[in-house]
């Protein structure tokens, strides 16, 4: 299996070992655009992997907070409670970058960014770069996804 992650298209490919793509997800990356540099708020190109799956039997829309569950499940009357959180929410795949010097090591390292794959609130439109760096998901759709992925995993992101 492996990811592609397409920008200028919004969308998050899986590929069989027999590279057939068997799903496709509209998702929503950086709003700032492309970029490897911690603090941009951007998404990173490049080779990656799946570092770790975090969230395994969490309901859909458990909220976290530093990888780790809160005990909370989004709403729209939690969201509009705290407008400034940016939702972690149901499963988060976590990226390592594979390029030394690109998006891995040093102030590019897209594992030390907290890059993720991750699910988001509802409200949230797909389809339109809107994220701080991550990729953002429909809840269902990353739950599905990581069932279907293990760790270790190689993920591209084109753009």
């Amino acid at each position: 299996m492996r990811i592609r992650i397409d920008i200028p298209r919004q969308t998050l490919e899986l590929f069989a070992d027999d590279d057939v793509c068997i799903r496709r997800y509209v998702v929503s990356t950086a709003a700032n655009g492309v970029g490897e540099r911690e603090g941009s708020e951007r998404t990173p190109r490049g080779r990656h992997r799946i570092r770790a799956k975090i969230g395994a039997g969490q309901p859909l829309g458990a909220v976290f907070r530093a990888r780790r569950p809160t005990g909370e499940i989004w709403t729209p009357a939690l969201a509009a409670s705290a407008p400034e959180r940016d939702w972690i929410l149901s499963r988060i795949l976590w990226l390592c970058g594979e390029e030394p010097g690109f998006n891995r090591c040093g102030d590019v390292d897209s594992q030390r960014r907290y890059i993720y794959i991750h699910g988001t609130g509802d409200d949230q439109p797909m389809g339109e770069p809107l994220s701080h760096g991550c990729v953002r998901m429909r809840n269902r759709d990353v739950a599905e996804l990581f069932d279907l992925v293990e760790a270790g995993t190689k993920v591209e992101i084109v753009g």
